[in-house]
């Protein structure tokens, strides 16, 4: 079996998957009530498939949990846990950018995407907006902007008179009251920020790009984005699978 996960600022994710990558369950867990020191509590729901594991890999922008689990998956199982770009991930990807520079979970989106001829810009809506291009099986950079979720919630816990709002879609750019306000200019102001920047990234390359939509807020803007967009929220994790083949 493979284990393979996405430790995030925001979110843990777990995914078991048989060798011939069928899944088998998954799991998310919140960062906030993981204790380092009660991981067996945490990953309890593997314990019967522990000795079935063969492979385990993760792509982790939080290095002292990374640590933390890899150690604890090594015990338990007698296997190795590898992070993700300390991985030949090259045999798969050509990186033209400096490595250490680019998050491990925006590397697994790329690879989850190849194609050979084909052109993506992926958008992952996690703790930052990023964007990340993808030329021909070549990585070739990204756009990193501030969270849509982490920007609300900013706002809300430094302007004592702002309530908490859980974002929408709107039509009406004008609010009636101070929720719709709000709602109105983070919801449309993301989808400018969102669209002026592919725009800004097609004008750059001259290229034609499928783009890609993933992360937590990612299903409000699959239709308000003035392109045809695809929408897959497992993209970090398949990535993660898919270099999973790089372990031998």
């Amino acid at each position: 079996m493979i284990l393979v996960g996405d430790i995030g600022n925001t979110d843990i994710k777990i995914s078991l998957y048989s060798n011939y990558k069928k899944l088998i369950l998954k799991k998310r867990i919140n960062p906030i009530l993981l204790n380092l020191n009660k991981l067996n509590l945490h990953f309890s729901f593997l314990k019967k498939y522990l000795k079935s594991i063969d492979k385990i890999l993760f792509c982790s922008v939080v290095p002292n949990k990374f640590i933390k689990i890899k150690k604890y998956f090594e015990q338990i199982t007698n296997k190795k846990c590898y992070e993700l770009k300390k991985l030949k991930i090259e045999k798969l990807i050509k990186i033209k950018v400096k490595k250490n520079q680019v998050g491990s979970d925006r590397l697994a989106n790329a690879i989850s995407v190849l194609e050979p001829n084909k052109n993506f810009i992926i958008i992952d809506f996690g703790t930052a907006t990023t964007f990340d291009i993808v030329i021909n099986k070549n990585y070739i950079g990204g756009v990193i902007a501030p969270g849509v979720q982490l920007s609300l919630d900013n706002l809300t816990n430094r302007a004592s008179l702002i309530p908490k709002i859980n974002l929408k879609k709107i039509k009406n750019v004008i609010g009636k009251n101070t929720s719709s306000a709000i709602n109105s200019g983070f919801y449309l102001g993301y989808n400018g920020l969102i669209d002026n920047i592919i725009k800004l990234i097609i004008k750059q390359t001259r290229k034609k790009f499928m783009i890609v939509l993933t992360g937590g807020l990612s299903h409000l803007f699959k239709n308000s984005i003035n392109r045809k967009v695809k929408l897959d929220k497992d993209l970090t994790i398949n990535g993660v699978l898919k270099a999973s083949d790089l372990i031998k």
